[in-house]
């Protein structure tokens, strides 16, 4: 209950987990059909980059900062990567007057965002204050519905989606010493009730072996590990880098991110940077 993301909005995780997600959202809306987008842990949904909690970290600087300058122009990438990447870019151009970047748009921003009318957003944030913010922010969208609830029993009350079609975000925040077998178990027993959603499951690198035991613990067919980490992964040597295990991935993801993660990576390296792209055969 202590974790707050605006200590750490924008920075390069959150880059590289919003980028993943707007690419799903994209491929989701290539069929007519409605889907449905599960946010299990929604934060507040957007966050100002200039409040006392950024400020304290100025992560944001090394993250959505080395992408946009202070006046909300575009730091450009190669052309192929930017038309990728395009609706992320919108998302937060959204958010933000011109001639300044001073916001940041979580997940529930930008499924917001991209969604469609006849689409529908659920959002889930257990924390007393955030979750008073994210309902008055997005309790008024017609698709959308907010709940304060444990995140395993807010995927338990949403799945399987009406629709038939979901996308389901989960992103802990990996304070709890068994966050991680939580995590696992929300996977899993939400795949028992809704086996052909697409699951996208976020974590930190930290070098303390938490993303190997996810990795492992997770371990399904038709799954899709994505990793960026900006600089080598020490024990106690803070967020190293992050990444998302993708299940049921929409088909050619995994060829555009190994076309995005490259040029992401290069921009956002703090050191000795690497990125990952691997898929579980079914």
């Amino acid at each position: 209950m202590n974790y707050r993301h605006a200590y750490h909005a924008g920075n390069h995780a959150d880059v590289l987990k919003h980028i993943v997600l707007a690419r799903m959202i994209e491929h989701l809306k290539l069929k007519e059909t409605p889907f449905r987008v599960l946010d299990a842990h929604g934060g507040i949904g957007l966050y100002e980059l200039a409040s006392v909690e950024a400020e304290k970290t100025f992560e944001w600087r090394d993250g959505v900062g080395r992408l946009f300058a202070q006046d909300g122009s575009a730091i450009a990438l190669a052309d192929e990567v930017e038309a990728l990447i395009a609706p992320w870019r919108a998302c937060v151009a959204s958010v933000n007057t011109p001639g300044a970047l001073g916001f940041y748009p979580g997940s529930p921003q930008i499924a917001q965002d991209l969604l469609r009318p006849n689409d529908r957003l659920r959002f889930n944030e257990l924390h007393p204050v955030d979750y008073e913010t994210l309902a008055s922010r997005y309790g008024r969208d017609r698709r959308a519905g907010v709940t304060r609830l444990d995140a395993l029993v807010f995927l338990k009350s949403q799945l399987p989606p009406p629709e038939r079609r979901g996308l389901v975000l989960i992103d802990p925040p990996f304070e709890k010493t068994d966050e991680a077998e939580r995590a696992v178990r929300m996977v899993s027993e939400s795949l028992k009730r809704f086996s052909t959603g697409v699951y996208c499951l976020w974590y930190p690198v930290t070098g303390d072996g938490l993303d190997r035991r996810l990795r492992v613990g997770v371990a399904v067919a038709h799954m899709l590990t994505v990793q960026m980490n900006v600089r080598a992964a020490k024990p106690d040597g803070g967020l190293a880098g992050s990444g998302m295990l993708i299940i049921n991935p929409p088909w050619r993801l995994e060829e555009e991110l190994r076309v995005i993660l490259p040029a992401l990576c290069e921009r956002l390296t703090q050191g000795e940077a690497s990125w990952t792209v691997e898929s579980a055969a079914p």
